[in-house]
């Protein structure tokens, strides 16, 4: 009993003592990644409501639509399958598709056939060279916006600078705004003109091609065709398959063009005769203009299961035609 003291002192004086000059004990390591963990879902909580609220939450309302008899102002009531059996039996409709898919598959390659020829230009050594890529790439700094729309009419109209120039060359073919079967062209050199984008990207590709396979081909005698189909195509078709797969799903998506250009609002939207009513276009008269929002969520859950079908098709098919390194795939 009398020895209690001194062993309760001497195991005081065991035991660690945090002085100011002691290291602080390591925490938890699971604390700590519970604390980290923690901070990044704070600072990803701005995008992760907003994604909820302006994303998620508005694509399962639309699926729910489509389902429904929904004008925007009486509640929606159920209907089925109602929606799609009218859309697929509207003859509009399947004007519409016909009209988007010409210009995907018209509108999409000649936009890269000219981005890829500007783009092998561009690729070689030449004085103001920086200043041609830059004036190159500025259409597609402005994007397809209305004011584009605005001055594209203005150029394809009546009377203007396009139908001044056939006329100068004996062809009254008249302003292409007004005809059916020419505002669908002024929509094509529209995507066209802003190649800028797509431009950029095979430059950056053709930066990678070595230039040892080029030296390799002067050599063997090779001629100019022969370097770009057997060399240059090659090597850079991973970047022309992401360039077609990004530049067809843009295509699918136009709209404010077709609007603009095909007359706007006040019953000629997509117009004239319907010459420029893409999918989008018709979209926007059933839900807006006709009032029939279950019919136009059917329309755009149609139109991403088709974007997703056709990507699915691309990816499927690059690997006949795409080349990767050893290890890129």
């Amino acid at each position: 009993m009398t020895h209690a003291p001194a062993t309760q002192a001497r195991a005081k004086d065991a035991e660690p003592r945090h002085g100011p000059d002691t290291p602080p004990r390591p925490a938890d390591p699971k604390t700590r990644g519970r604390r980290e963990n923690l901070a990044g879902y704070l600072f990803l909580s701005p995008w992760i409501a907003g994604f909820l609220l302006l994303t998620a939450g508005p694509m399962a309302a639309s699926l729910y639509f489509a389902f429904t008899d929904y004008n925007l102002f009486d509640a929606p009531r159920w209907i089925g399958l109602d929606n799609f059996s009218d859309m697929f039996g509207d003859p509009r409709w399947r004007h519409s598709v016909r009209v988007t898919l010409w210009y995907v598959v018209v509108g999409t390659p000649v936009k890269l056939l000219v981005a890829l020829g500007v783009a092998l230009l561009l690729a070689q050594k030449r004085r103001g060279q920086a200043f041609y890529r830059a004036a190159f790439y500025a259409p597609s700094l402005i994007g397809a916006s209305v004011s584009v729309a605005i001055v594209w009419k203005a150029i394809f109209s009546d009377d203007a600078i396009v139908d001044r120039t056939q006329k100068a060359f004996g062809v009254d073919a008249g302003g292409w705004t007004g005809d059916p079967d020419l505002v669908i062209y002024s929509l094509v050199a529209l995507t066209v003109w802003q190649f800028g984008a797509p431009m950029v990207i095979f430059l950056a590709g053709l930066k990678q091609v070595p230039r040892e396979l080029y030296e390799a081909a002067d050599v063997d005698g090779a001629g100019r065709f022969r370097r770009f189909w057997n060399i240059t195509l090659p090597m850079i078709s991973p970047v022309l398959f992401f360039n077609v797969l990004l530049e067809t799903i843009h295509s699918f998506q136009i709209f404010s063009s077709a609007y603009i250009v095909g007359g706007g609002a006040g019953g000629n939207a997509c117009g004239p005769a319907d010459g420029s009513m893409v999918y989008t276009c018709y979209l926007y008269v059933q839900g807006f203009e006709n009032s029939r929002m279950g019919l136009a969520s059917a329309m755009a859950w149609m139109l991403l299961v088709a974007v997703a079908l056709v990507t699915a098709v691309l990816f499927r098919s690059q690997k006949r035609w795409v080349h990767y390194e050893e290890g890129g795939r």
